[in-house]
């Protein structure tokens, strides 16, 4: 019995022994290789980290303006703030899906289905950035 326990206990302290020193091992082989991939990837760890820029309101209208003009139907140019997504950009059901999309990941966040409902003009989905994110005039 004394024979057993004593067996148990080493073998457990055995692997206490050797598991940190393969972990140290793979550890060390795993710093090297990030090391590596931290080069390319350091710009966009950094941000992930850091506090957004703040924006400002012609910002946040250019972006959306952006955003608005890559849909086929729409002439870049040739539409305003309060002009209606539907009647007249020409957009349907699903564009105004995919542009909501396209606007959650300029922004980087997610809209809710509900709220995303209501934007009827790009001032609405300007208004509703402007309160989510405090934009400054």
């Amino acid at each position: 019995m004394f024979g057993r326990l004593l067996t148990r206990t080493l073998a457990t302290a055995a692997r206490g022994v050797s598991l940190p020193s393969l972990q140290s091992t793979t550890f060390k082989s795993a710093v090297v290789s990030t090391n590596i991939i931290q080069t390319n990837t350091l710009h966009s760890t950094s941000s992930c980290f850091s506090a957004h820029v703040p924006l400002t309101q012609k910002q946040v209208e250019a972006r959306i303006k952006l955003v608005i003009g890559c849909f086929d139907k729409v002439k870049k140019n040739e539409f305003s703030m309060d002009d209606d997504l539907f009647k007249d950009l020409g957009l349907d059901s699903l564009d105004h899906v995919e542009l909501v999309c396209a606007i959650e990941e300029e922004f980087n966040f997610e809209i809710p289905d509900g709220i995303s409902d209501q934007f009827k003009t790009p001032r609405d989905i300007f208004q509703f950035i402007c309160d989510k994110e405090d934009v400054f005039h």
